[in-house]
């Protein structure tokens, strides 16, 4: 295979988002010598342990993508050296049992100790891992998919979109000699999870395990009870199987593609498998529990000298080191012709290909008029009017084929509901001189007081998290406050719950009050975030949060009162700041956005975490006139963030439809491939998750978590 050819293949899997990755690792500070200094290594507490993940192992790995490229097959050598490097660096394989043992505080663990698992239940495990596990008496896991151990001797193991001879994978009588050894330890790779399954109206195909199955024949999805079971009843046969021709005790689940929930975990419990590992990089310190184990997964280009970026890697799920965004309405997407819906995916999706940004803030409501609350919803719930089941596919394919994060943009409280819906009247509404009301000008918003509005939020976000994957949540502008906001019943109750009058004029004419108040009301919207991340969370375990804040506060420490909004606060309760650096919006013009931006950037760079944690997003369209705001505006500005050290930049509407702002300015100004030409020889090669799904119809590559590390 020529290399134009195996680029192209990988391409085709959606790996340019590991480039991207990578070129995000190497833009800020590279060290003259060349590659960047590692990670500290984990503190020896006896507990904390790092798991490697491989899979396959091939004699010249690289001539094998001839005929089956596989990213995560390493080569016969490179094992070998990688044995031999953990053996020099005084790097100590453990078994499962001592990790357990060292958890329930028996015998703690040994210096830099390191769990290795084979995932698939290659061949090639038995006879190429175990002579060298046997050599070094180094202990292992081995995750079978029994379902393809059941094939017959002649038969073929369906391996995604393809049918792979029998003989490429283990016999029983092998797992089980490796077992009597006492250096295997048999997990589940499920029994027949391994693959795809139909997760929307479209088609699209995502991990089976993670899914809730949708059935075309009804249109309608599975539910949780059924989801659970059919899990469970999948992993009870596969450990009943693995128990039954091997004589081991299973007792752990690996979970295919790293795919996994709550629900999951839950289900593989019940099948009698409490322990269960993920594909997330990071330590698995004393506070991960064994139900989540994290492992990195090794790929073809890791060389020995790779290993000790991969055992010191950071956690999974925080903020990355450059973060390019590009912040769409899925509004523009919607067609009531299906036919020019997928031309408009089409054209988004190749927009965002081509640009190559970091993520996508990718728009998870209808808001057809323009107000900023959610008068429908882009996913299946219980409360509001479903336009189109359409985030989840669009997510999906801008993960899988443009390579980009997609976070959910969702509204916090201000949401449209059905007259019919008794919560409907619940909203925040203002003090004025003659009484309540909302106040004109302002979000309609659900009061974030209320018990009611609150679950019935709770719910929305938790039926987002069910019907989709996506990397994380940005929380809409719509969080706030002001001045003379909250004063509903159930708000002017959690004042006297705070210790303040239950009345927002008696607060309002005590400065000391005013200032507790205002304080007490960015915690409560804070917390309330925070809440609504647990549920996404549930559905989603590796979640990035940002949250729309205004420049006011940043600018102006007493403007805290008019939006319940805290820049230091903020920083620690998000991943990200997503400042609307939007100067016309402020009403700033172009003569004088320069100077206000720059205070902006020196508002973060002297902040504690400003510039690792704020997001730049400016905005592309001036909404006083209509008009966008021009190429050349919006790269003067861009330039001079970066030149104040602002890591992250993002910007707001991407009109893709009529190419707005114009793509070669993007492609300038926003892309990390072009970063690339900055690496250095030496740098952390990428990494990337089993991709069997790639072939599948309506499925592209399976990337759920990863990226480089430095």
């Amino acid at each position: 295979m020529s290399s134009t050819h195996f680029s192209a293949t990988l391409q085709a899997r959606g790996l340019w988002r590991l480039f991207g990755f990578f070129a995000a690792c190497v833009l800020l500070a590279l060290p003259p010598a060349g590659a960047q200094p590692l990670p500290p290594e984990d503190p020896e507490d006896g507990r904390t342990f790092r798991v490697l993940s491989f899979h396959d192992v091939r004699n010249n790995v690289r001539a094998s993508f001839e005929d089956d490229p596989e990213e995560t097959a390493i080569d016969e050598r490179t094992l070998t050296d990688v044995f031999a490097w953990l053996a020099h660096n005084k790097y100590q394989p453990v078994s499962l049992q001592q990790i357990v043992d060292a958890r329930a505080g028996r015998q703690p663990l040994p210096r830099r100790p390191v769990l290795l698992t084979f995932d698939d239940g290659y061949s090639s495990v038995y006879t190429k891992v175990f002579p060298l596990l046997q050599r070094y008496r180094y202990p292992a896991v081995l995750a079978l998919v029994t379902s393809w151990l059941e094939v017959p001797d002649n038969g073929r193991v369906p391996y995604g979109a393809k049918q792979l001879p029998r003989d490429r994978f283990l016999r029983w009588d092998q797992a089980a000699e490796m077992v009597r050894s006492g250096l295997v330890e048999l997990a589940s790779h499920t029994h027949a999870m391994h693959q795809g399954v139909q997760a929307n109206p479209q088609g699209n195909l995502l991990p089976m395990a993670s899914t809730h199955r949708y059935d075309p024949a009804t249109g309608r999805y599975e539910d949780d009870a059924a989801y659970v079971q059919r899990i469970e009843v999948d992993l009870r046969l596969s450990r009943e199987l693995i128990e039954a021709r091997t004589g081991a005790k299973v007792r752990a689940t690996v979970w295919p593609y790293g795919a996994y929930n709550a629900r999951a975990l839950l289900a593989s419990e019940q099948a009698g498998m409490p322990i269960a590992m993920r594909l997330t990089d990071g330590p698995n310190s004393p506070d991960v529990p064994l139900s989540e184990i994290r492992r990195a997964l090794v790929v073809y280009n890791h060389q020995a000298s790779d290993y000790a970026g991969l055992l010191r890697s950071r956690v999974e799920g925080r903020a990355q080191q450059v973060n390019r965004v590009m912040h769409v309405d899925l509004d523009y997407v919607y067609d009531p012709d299906p036919v020019q819906q997928e031309k408009n995916l089409s054209v988004l999706i190749e927009r965002v290909a081509t640009v190559a940004p970091t993520s996508v803030f990718l728009q998870a409501y209808a808001d057809p008029d323009g107000d900023g609350v959610a008068d429908a919803l882009y996913f299946p719930n219980r409360h509001l009017p479903v336009r189109a089941d359409l985030f989840g596919r669009v997510a999906w394919q801008l993960k899988t084929r443009a390579g980009v994060n997609v976070y959910a943009w969702m509204p916090v409280m201000a949401f449209q509901l059905p007259e019919k819906n008794p919560v409907a009247t619940k909203v925040v509404v203002a003090q004025r001189d003659n009484g309540v009301a909302p106040a004109p000008g302002r979000y309609h918003r659900l009061s974030p007081f209320d018990a009611d509005a609150r679950a019935l939020i709770g719910e929305i976000y938790d039926d987002l998290g069910r019907h989709a994957a996506f990397n994380g949540v940005l929380f809409h502008d719509d969080a706030t406050l002001s001045d003379d906001e909250d004063a509903s019943p159930a708000a002017l109750a959690a004042y006297e719950r705070w210790g303040l009058p239950g009345d927002v004029a008696a607060i309002r004419r005590d400065p000391a009050l005013m200032a507790r108040w205002t304080s007490a009301k960015t915690r409560h919207l804070i917390e309330f975030t925070q809440q609504l991340v647990a549920r996404l969370r549930a559905w989603q375990p590796v979640l990035m949060t940002a949250r729309n804040v205004y420049a006011g506060p940043l600018l102006d420490p007493a403007a805290e009162q008019w939006f319940a909004q805290n820049y230091e606060a903020s920083l620690a309760a998000y991943d990200y700041v997503a400042l609307m650096a939007m100067p016309r919006m402020e009403g700033q013009k172009e003569a004088t956005a320069g100077a206000w931006l720059s205070r902006l950037a020196r508002r973060a760079a002297t902040t504690p975490n400003g510039l690792n944690g704020t997001l730049f997003e400016l905005q592309a369209v001036d909404w006083r006139t209509g008009k966008p705001v021009s190429d050349a505006e919006l790269t003067q500005q861009w330039r001079l963030l970066q030149r104040q050290g602002v890591r992250h930049i993002g910007y707001y509407p991407d009109d893709f439809l009529k190419d707005q702002p114009a793509l070669k300015t993007l492609q300038r100004s926003l892309s990390v491939r072009s970063l690339l030409k900055r690496s250095l020889p030496g740098s952390p090669p990428t990494q990337d998750i089993p991709s069997q799904l790639a072939g599948l119809p309506g499925a592209g590559a399976v990337r759920t978590e990863g990226g480089v590390q430095p």
